[in-house]
C-alpha cells in the first residue's frame, strides 16, 4: 500500500484503478505551470507543430486512432 494512500491500490478494480490515474493526471493538469518539460522535449513539440501547420491533413482523426485502438 502506497504511504500516502489509506487504501490498497491492488484491491481496486481496473476500473477504478483507471479512474486513480485520470484523477491524479487531471490535478495535475489544474497547475500546467508545474508540468516542465525539457528544451529537447520542447524543439521536438515545436518540430511537430510545425509538421502540423506544413501538411494539417496527413495526419490521422482522433475517431481513427480510436478505432485502431479497438475503441470504436
Amino acid at each position: 500500500m502506497h504511504s500516502l494512500l489509506k487504501v490498497d491500490i491492488s484491491q481496486l478494480s481496473v476500473a477504478e484503478r483507471i479512474q486513480l490515474a485520470q484523477d491524479l493526471w487531471d490535478s495535475i493538469l489544474t497547475t500546467p505551470a508545474s508540468v516542465r518539460v525539457s528544451e529537447a522535449q520542447q524543439q521536438e513539440l515545436d518540430r511537430r507543430l510545425e509538421e502540423y501547420y506544413q501538411n494539417p491533413m496527413q495526419g490521422s482523426s482522433w475517431e481513427q486512432i480510436k478505432q485502431r485502438l479497438g475503441f470504436s
